[in-house]
């Protein structure tokens, strides 16, 4: 049986090709980053904190990786990028090993995943880690579960994976595809 992320990673290989234009919206320590990079992905990367760029771009280089590492919040995708992508992802919550009050927000989040939406190809996908055992991530789990639950099931599927009987919060994930 995966783990939420491992399987979030198997539902986005399974439609990702060498040269796709993929986001991966919180870079974090730059796991996801090189995930989608070794796929042969063309990926941008996002996050507020400087040192989690310094960290993606060592774990690249040591991988003889590449991605274009953007130092600004998910929110400001448009700025970035105008062109389709096949894949984003998204790891919500806090930067592990860092100040845990810098959290990703509710507004920011909904915000990247309209823009990704509405660059997302047909058949694309779009994996969201929910990590919300700290401070603010409760309501940012519930904002986020409540605007996917409104996306019309004509043109998208929606779905979570989640562990039924783990205490204290565990994370999950919610996956979903663009039909049309």
């Amino acid at each position: 049986m995966q783990r939420p992320l491992n399987q979030g990673h198997l539902w986005l290989k399974e439609v990702i090709k060498a040269g796709d234009s993929v986001i991966d919206a919180t870079m974090g320590n730059g796991n996801d980053t090189c995930f989608l990079a070794k796929l042969g992905a063309a990926v941008t990367a996002f996050d507020i904190q400087e040192v989690a760029l310094i960290k993606t771009k060592q774990r690249l280089e040591e991988a003889n990786l590449s991605a274009n590492l953007i130092l600004d919040g998910h929110q400001n995708i448009y700025k970035y990028i105008q062109r389709p992508i096949k894949a984003a992802i998204f790891n919500l919550g806090y930067l592990p090993s860092s100040d845990k009050s810098i959290i990703t927000l509710a507004e920011t989040t909904i915000s990247a995943l309209k823009q990704c939406l509405s660059l997302l190809e047909v058949n694309g996908r779009i994996a969201i880690m929910i990590y919300y055992g700290h401070a603010g991530g409760q309501s940012e789990k519930n904002a986020v579960i409540e605007f996917v639950s409104q996306l019309p099931q004509e043109n998208y599927q929606v779905y979570q994976y989640t562990a039924l009987n783990q205490i204290n919060q565990p994370p999950f994930l919610v996956i979903l595809e663009k039909k049309k």
